[in-house]
């Protein structure tokens, strides 16, 4: 029997980083030791206390049921208490609050919440590649906003067009940012939010590093800016504050309307997280959070370690603000997935070429902090052996 697979199926955006997957495990069969750089999954395990909550509660047969279609009250009074007590925003946990299959899952199915076929979503070049398939799922069509140095790799709104911004349903932002590394000031938020009202455009703002930032300064929630749920949302994730990204917990959070259409979607996918997960994340989120300011004592020590050798190496880039990621230029004339494949076959050194973050993305690769300061000093000696820069310049 031949299966016809379903037209959308044929629209998917193509995996870039599934490529570069299966050099590196090549190079690996080869009995090469491998650096990788390339990867976003954090290296450390999830704090004990947590780990021994989830182990507490599964083993309570309450949680052995269906928990309730749109998550437990007690994980909705967690966020809201997060929110609270780390930026001061004000949150109803039952209509502010949708409890989601970590992060991904929703920025995904909030396209569906709002794109009719034809629809416009605005998408950061440079970004995150999981906000084309969303769009591409509900068969919207993307328009891209450049994340250029020369502007802090912030979006320029008036490069849009009028005709553009007459089908735009819905704007990505993610800021601390991945690819680039880089925190966005409340005063680009202010612009955001008038700019959204002015052209009727939901604001998605996607937080999943809103924990790291480095030097002493926070970053800013888009909910912290006056006018921010009239327009939009923001979506937060336990995978890099606690490193629990396979536990699979994120949330929705700010208008009221935007959650209630979200909750609906997802009653006619599931029935929420396991409720032990669920709990063991309310421990994360209301218990001491000394996890995470040691984390983020870890990467930027790590930061610092990396962007001492680059200088020395003569590889010029500005420092990560936040994040686990550095944003770093290619040498003069060298596309990001050439960069990449010399650094893994000649240095054994896995970089994410920018190219697969976006058209705007080529001229730089991505490294990321998830190994030791030595294995990220040994790397930089790896790639300075390739005489690719010149420490006097």
């Amino acid at each position: 029997m031949r299966i016809r697979p379903a037209s959308i199926m044929n629209q998917l955006p193509t995996q870039f980083f599934s490529t570069l997957v299966a050099k590196v495990n090549k190079v690996i069969a080869e009995g090469h030791d491998i650096i990788n750089l390339g990867q976003g999954n954090p290296d450390l395990p999830t704090p004990p206390h947590i780990v021994e909550e989830l182990q507490r509660q599964a083993a309570d047969p309450m949680h052995h049921k269906y928990p309730p279609f749109q998550g437990r009250r007690e994980l909705k009074e967690a966020v809201a208490h997060w929110y609270k007590q780390e930026f001061d925003v004000d949150l109803d946990p039952e209509e502010e609050v949708a409890i989601l299959f970590g992060s991904k899952t929703g920025l995904v199915e909030i396209c569906q919440v709002l794109l009719d076929p034809g629809d416009v979503a605005l998408v950061p070049d440079p970004g995150y590649p999981d906000y084309w398939s969303g769009v591409a799922i509900s068969g919207g069509r993307m328009v891209m906003m450049p994340l250029r140095e020369e502007n802090q790799f912030l979006p320029g709104y008036g490069e849009l067009t009028p005709a553009d911004l007459e089908r735009a349903r819905l704007m990505f932002l993610n800021y601390p940012n991945n690819p680039t590394a880089v925190t966005a000031p409340i005063q680009f938020f202010e612009e955001t939010v008038r700019f959204a009202r002015r052209h009727e455009i939901v604001v998605c703002h996607d937080f999943a590093y809103g924990a790291i930032s480095y030097d002493g300064k926070k970053p800013v929630s888009f909910l912290q800016t006056p006018g921010a749920k009239e327009v939009g949302v923001e979506f937060y994730t336990l995978s890099k504050t606690y490193n629990m990204a396979g536990w699979r917990v994120g949330a929705m959070v700010g208008n009221r309307e935007l959650v209630r259409m979200m909750n609906l979607l997802q009653d006619h996918y599931f029935v929420s997280l396991f409720g032990a997960v669920q709990m063991a994340a309310v421990r994360a989120m209301t218990d001491t959070q000394e996890c995470v300011r040691q984390l983020v004592e870890t990467y930027e020590s790590r930061r610092n370690a990396l962007f001492d050798s680059l200088r020395q190496i003569g590889w010029q880039a500005s420092p990560s603000q936040g994040s686990f990621f550095a944003w770093l230029p290619v040498p003069d004339k060298m596309g990001s997935a050439a960069f990449a494949d010399l650094l893994l076959e000649k240095a054994h050194v896995v970089v994410a070429p920018g190219i697969g973050f976006g058209e705007h993305g080529e001229n730089y690769v991505r490294v990321a902090l998830l190994t030791s300061e030595q294995r990220l000093v040994e790397a930089v000696q790896r790639i300075a052996r390739l005489e690719l820069f010149s420490a006097g310049r």
